[in-house]
This record gives structure tokens, C-alpha cells and sequence, in this order.
């Protein structure tokens, strides 16, 4: 699975629609399914949404040492 962002060109400026989107093979041909929609978010929102789907999770708080 993946996140998949789509730049919103007929509303706001400066947002993406983001889909978690799984891809998997039919008769040999790669093709994509969406799982869930998330919704609208803003471009500097996408890359925390990212991060929550990625997979080994990102550290977003580092401890001060």
C-alpha cells in the first residue's frame, strides 16, 4: 500500500486530495485499487501523511539528549 496525492486544480490552490491506494496484479497487468479516501488536506500536510503510512514509521519528535 501507498499514499497517493492528487494536486487539487479546480478548487483551493495549494491543497491535494490523498488516497491510500493498494497496487496488485490482473492477468499480469499492474493496476491500482483505492482503499480509503483521506480527504483534502493541505500541500504542507503531505508529508506527515506520509510518514504515518510508511513503513518503518519515521520518528516525527526527537528527544533532546
Amino acid at each position: 500500500m501507498f499514499v497517493k496525492v492528487v494536486p487539487n486544480n479546480k478548487g483551493r490552490k495549494n491543497t491535494s486530495f490523498i488516497y491510500l491506494t493498494e497496487a496488485y496484479r490482473e492477468n499480469g497487468k499492474v493496476k491500482h485499487r483505492t482503499v480509503r479516501n483521506l480527504g483534502l488536506f493541505e500541500n504542507d500536510q503531505v508529508p506527515y501523511i506520509k510518514a504515518a503510512f510508511e513503513d518503518p514509521k519515521p520518528r516525527l519528535v526527537y528527544d533532546q539528549k
